[in-house]
């Protein structure tokens, strides 16, 4: 392979970089010879990286010399907590960043307050800040640590406009800490879009022509002007938040209304709907050499936000001038904006001419890079990190190969498909389900095959376990409009149109404006199809046909529906035709270039091994795609495990799908399996690789569903016995363990009938809660208080899952909740952590406020909460993780000890584990890789019996923004998409600094109004409503109801105010009349209208973007908090010289490097 690095010509540019390119190199050999000689760099010498000492010494010479930046210490800003448009991406490029500066000697200083990530492990980061992503926040700690630099581009949206914000107060100039990698006038002008569409014109690159307004009548009167349909974006903003199509001046009134609210300007631009969407990956470095690190195509044409588009790379219908067109464009627009490091840019691109238009460009690592990096095996953020320290490409090594350079540009012999995780479903009938300009996926996925075929059908199953393939999983109604306004099910309408009613690619093209490559090659997946169902039986399918289906991408139980026969059958026929998958490995350079990675994936398109298989590691299964109830808290338990199991010795083999995470990384195990976690993926690469055994324990729920199956079919699986699993998994059999160990639990039932349970409610009284088995987080769960209810929250939650009936349990009210996260060895229990719940039970305990160490619990409590911990460990002979969630009921009688009941108990790691293994200082996961391999398994440990001058508080970080129509509320169905904490010296510290970290939440200014509604039986209202006064802000309220009981000590003033319920711009109008900051609504139940006034309370909270406390003991925490806050100054903004007690390291707080 010939390397070629061609002067290209210079063009102006913000950067104060030397603009220098350098000739054409040697052609080298195709085989790198070994190292000959031992040429070493003088001082400043830049020299390429390579075997041949003669290829170093003439590189020395002729490579420009750039100055490297003086760093020893240098703060990374993270992303904060998980949300729709900036999610675990984030965790991988800033966990690569972190590596690149460990092996340069820099010391990073991580500012985080995402606890669940691996990136807030010491293992990257020398010291670690849980602490809020501000810019006030950001400065204390640059001022306590005082760094030599800074990086930016790793943590989203969120650290690039901290750090906009820094630099105008000045503060990095004044600490003398510079801005490594791409400089801060270049993250301005492609965040400002007057200044990127300015400077974008001034090298004749085409933009979409739009006008930057900040007032409604400059949206309006900009609209006109350019013609309707338009579109409206949000400037400084993550995952197009805020933005959307407008027809006509009344969709752009409420539009614009809405985004000024989150944005201080917003963009008319003229829109393009139809047209293709591109993406470039681009990296340069400070001498200039810019490459393509990838390119991708979005299936869905423009229209739909790329993050909630399936997406193909590389890109698969541009012919080759208008690839190397856009491809020219990438690489004049970087140099022009002067961008070191990694950033990806986004074209429009007219599917009947050549016109294209550039629609953005993120001077950053985006969630676009995560997806390249995994695509290509190109690291990305590695490089912009090594990039950002003064390297340039040609001497960095390519990651993968190991022998040749990073300038180049990778090429790919298979097929990448991305498709988007949604979890609509949970926000039932509120959520509009069409997808548009702004992004509402919570997670991705990514399929690698050989056709697209292959690879789409792959991504499909990786999306939800349900899925066996290209199905008509959706069959709507009015299908020309599920076509032509895209949902998340479009795929599936797609398929409807095709199997069930016979439409043509041209039709479907018509109404998607899909290309037609890609809907030709959909069509392949149909026929398929319909020639398995012909052969009528498997016997029938002969060794073509079965070649043919899996070339396709059909699995065996997909094979197994179209043909009336099951998936073992299946399996077994299809090995007895000698049809198998292969193993082809990643290597960046399309098999071009001699390349032993460990980065695999599996494929029927391929006639050879890339591996041979004499490793025979255990196996660790990931947690798959990230969604609501199974998120980054899992990544870190997979990884933890993985590097564990290295440190013993083990050979790994890693099996995850998700482009977002670090357990996807190729450097985190020996094996990297880029592939689905069913039973049928995970026994072929068993059976292949003959493992020593595979680890269901740590990825949550995903590998537990299999365990049984795979025990079954002969899998060695590791740590407690999946017979076990299923026993804690059915309700019957874990309830009767229950009472054999004398552990109580609530009264429960098993119904198949809507009678059967309006008896059970009768007998135990109301209200109760019901659920259906086997379902993760709480899908469909619903507490009832009345009869009336039963019914229709029957008929709701029973269609989860049909062939399972539905359990009823007695509620009980106003009981504390407890989480017991727990370690055990052969049934004996090696360690324990027991967290509080703020809010009372009946919140999900993944929206729940938890605490640790406890701040109420006694310690007799304490000691019955580890004796049912070791009841629970020995009947169920565990080895390895496990969490228990424990119902805590005061008897009120005084002298008689509190009820205990347990109401869950999952045998494997949860999703607190992260959080209280960094809390106490002590890794659980450490210690059950141990217990579950049964080798150096530490003696028996009780870290809660140590005293503790800290607390830290983990709360749920939600995505309500994205979700319009979505009511922020409370329940036991889990709806945050992430989690933060902070430590602090009590409580009230801890529970200030926690829920400042949640994303977009803006202290209220002293003396604002408060909203304040919900129900009136609730006690801590008039506590909450009684500190506020006394604290000086001013109360508000929409209902008689509620004014007349806030009213009634005399010494407390609340004005009802008009509430529009119908119009939101005159509700706007009412809030900032009123000067409202915060809305505090302690609702009873979910809003049964979209005009309940605790509903439009809750909804505008968040749609003006505005703190909003939805539960009563949180509420009342908050006040005291700002209580104690409001003296310290915590209400003001940053002063020099001035450091809350709140910021101070994670080893400062555990007093050890953890």
């Amino acid at each position: 392979m010939v390397l070629r690095l061609t002067r290209l010509p210079n063009y102006n540019s913000f950067s104060k970089l030397a603009k220098r390119s350098f000739h054409r190199c040697i052609p080298r050999a195709a085989i790198a010879a070994p190292a000959v000689g031992s040429y070493a760099p003088k001082d400043g010498e830049h020299v390429l990286s390579s075997p041949s000492e003669l290829a170093r010494k003439i590189s020395a010479k002729v490579l420009p010399k750039l100055p490297r930046p003086d760093v020893r210490k240098v703060v990374v800003v993270g992303s904060g907590g998980l949300s729709i448009g900036q999610a675990g991406e984030f965790d991988y490029s800033g966990s690569q960043a972190m590596k690149a500066l460990r092996e340069e000697g820099v010391d990073a200083v991580l500012i985080n307050p995402n606890i669940a990530t691996w990136q807030t492990s010491h293992q990257l980061a020398s010291e670690v800040y849980f602490l809020p992503i501000t810019a006030d926040y950001v400065a204390y700690v640059l001022e306590k640590e005082r760094p030599d630099g800074i990086l930016l581009t790793f943590g989203g949206q969120s650290a690039l406009n901290v750090g906009i914000q820094l630099d105008k107060m000045g503060i990095l100039e004044r600490l003398g800490v510079q801005v490594l990698g791409t400089p801060i006038r270049t993250l301005e002008v492609s965040e400002d879009r007057d200044l990127f569409v300015q400077a974008l014109k001034e090298i004749d690159i085409p933009v979409a022509q739009s006008t930057a307004v900040s007032s409604v009548n400059g949206a309006l009167a900009a609209a006109e002007k350019i013609g309707y349909p338009v579109i409206l974006r949000s400037a400084f903003t993550l995952g197009g938040l805020g933005s959307g199509f407008a027809n006509d001046p009344d969709e752009m009134r409420d539009l614009a209304a809405k985004s000024l609210s989150l944005s201080p300007q917003v963009l008319i631009e003229r829109s393009m709907k139809g047209w293709k969407e591109l993406e470039y990956e681009v990296v340069r470095d400070g001498a200039d050499n810019t490459i393509i690190c990838c390119n991708m195509e979005n299936f869905d044409p423009l229209g739909t936000h790329t993050g909630d588009s399936i997406v193909v790379a590389p890109s698969q219908t541009l012919p080759d001038d208008e690839y190397h067109m856009l491809r020219t464009a990438a690489l004049k627009v970087i140099r022009h904006l002067g961008v070191v490091g990694e950033c990806n840019i986004q074209y429009a691109l007219n599917p009947t001419s050549r016109e294209y238009c550039v629609i953005e460009v993120n001077a950053r690592l985006s969630r676009s890079s995560a997806l390249a990096s995994k695509a290509t095996g190109y690291p990305l953020a590695y490089t912009a990190a090594k990039i950002a320290l003064g390297h340039t490409l040609p001497e960095l090594p390519n990651a993968v190969t190991k022998t040749t350079t990073a300038c180049f540009e990778p090429s790919l012999d298979y097929i990448v498909t991305k498709i988007p995780k949604w979890d609509l479903a949970k926000f039932s009938s509120q959520v509009n389900r069409e997808v548009g300009s702004s992004m509402k996926s919570v997670g991705e996925v990514m399929a690698i095959g050989r056709t697209f075929e292959e690879s789409l059908q792959k991504a499909i199953r990786q999306i939800d376990p349900r899925y066996t393939g290209f199905e008509a999983y959706v069959q709507p109604e009015d299908l020309d409009r599920a076509l032509t306004r895209p949902t998340d099910t479009r795929l599936f309408a797609i398929a409807h149109a095709m199997f069930n009613k016979n439409y043509t690619v041209d039709q479907l093209h018509d109404l998607t404006k899909i290309d037609k490559w890609f809907l030709y090659k959909i069509d392949n997946i149909v026929q398929t199809n319909r020639a398995i169902k012909e052969a009528g039986s498997v016997q029938s399918i002969d060794h073509d046909l079965m070649v043919r289906a899996k070339r396709m991408g059909f699995s065996d139980p997909q094979i197994a529906n179209l043909v009336n026969s099951t998936e073992d059958i299946v399996r077994a026929h299809r090995k007895s035709l000698g049809v198998t998958p292969f193993v082809k490995r990643i290597d960046t350079l399309a098999a071009e270039y001699p390349a032993t990675t460990n980065y695999l994936y599996t494929t029927y398109n391929a006639s050879e091994h890339d591996v041979e298989f004499d490793e025979h590691g255990t196996m660790v299964l990931g947690s798959g795609v990230y969604r609501i109830g199974s998120s980054v808290e899992f990544d870190w338990c997979a990884v933890t495990c993985a590097r564990q199991l290295r440190s013993m010795g083990r050979r790994t083999i890693m099996v995850n799908y998700n482009p977002e995470t670090v357990s996807t990384d190729f450097d985190e195990a020996d094996r990297l399996y880029f592939e689905e976690l069913g039973w049928e993926r995970v026994m072929d690469i068993y059976e292949l690789e003959q493992a020593s055994g595979v680890i269901v324990s740590v990825g949550g729920q995903l590998p537990q569903n299999i365990a049984l199956r795979l025990k079954h079919s002969g899998v060695q699986v590791l740590g407690t016995d999946p017979e076990k699993i299923d026993t804690a998994e059915d309700r019957h059999k874990f309830s009767s363990v229950l009472d054999k160990i004398g552990v109580d639990q609530p009264e429960w039932t098993e119904v198949t009938s809507v009678e059967a349970a309006k008896e059970f409610a009768a007998k135990v009284g109301y209200p109760v809660l019901i659920r259906p088995s086997y379902v993760l987080s709480g899908a469909a769960m619903n507490i009832v208080y009345e009869e009336s209810t039963l019914q229709y929250n029957l008929s709701a939650a029973a269609s989860v899952s049909p062939l399972h009936p539905v359990v009823i349990t007695k509620f009980i009210e106003n009981a504390q909740e407890i989480d017991v996260d727990a370690v055990a060895h052969e049934g004996k229990l090696l360690i324990h952590a027991v967290s509080e719940h703020v809010e009372n039970a009946g919140v999900h305990s993944g929206d729940a406020t938890l605490v640790l160490p406890p701040f109420s619990l006694e310690d007799h409590d304490m000691a019955r909460l580890k004796t049912i911990a070791e009841k629970v460990a020995d009947a169920f002979e565990i080895s390895g993780p496990y969490n228990m969630q424990i119902i805590r009921k005061a008897s009120g009688h005084p002298g008689q000890e509190a009820e205990l009941k347990v109401i869950e108990c999952n045998l494997r790691a949860s999703r607190s584990f992260p959080f209280v293994s960094k809390v106490l200082g002590h890794n659980f996961i450490e210690t059950a890789t141990a217990a579950i391999i049964g080798q150096d398994v530490p003696e028996p440990v009780d870290v809660m019996t140590e005293k503790r001058d800290y607390i830290s508080i983990k709360v749920p970080q939600f995505s309500w923004t994205r979700l319009g129509g979505a009511d922020p509320f409370l329940g036991v169905e889990m709806a945050s998409t992430g989690e933060v904490a902070s430590f602090g010296k009590d409580i009230y510290e801890a529970y200030w600094a926690s829920l400042l970290s949640t994303t977009g939440f803006k202290i209220p200014r002293a003396g604002s109004g408060m909203l304040i509604g919900g129900d009136i039986s609730k006690p801590e209202m008039k506590v909450v409503a009684k500190r506020l006064s006394d604290l000086g802000f001013k109360l508000y309220c929409s209902s008689p109801v509620v004014e007349e009981f806030l009213n009634n000590p005399p010494y407390l003033a609340c004005k009802r105010i008009f509430f529009p319920t119908k119009d939101k711009r005159k509700l706007r109008e009412v809030f900032d009349e009123y000067e409202i900051q915060c809305v505090i609504n302690l609702a009873k139940s979910r809003g049964q209208t979209f005009t309940d006034e605790d509903y439009v309370a809750r909804r505008n909270a968040v749609d003006f973007g505005l703190p909003l406390l939805n539960n009563a003991q949180c509420a009342q925490l908050f006040v005291e908090s700002l209580a104690r806050k409001i003296p310290e100054g915590g209400l003001k903004s940053y002063r020099e010289g001035r450091i809350p007690s709140e910021v101070k390291s994670w080893a400062e707080f555990v007093g050890k490097r953890a």
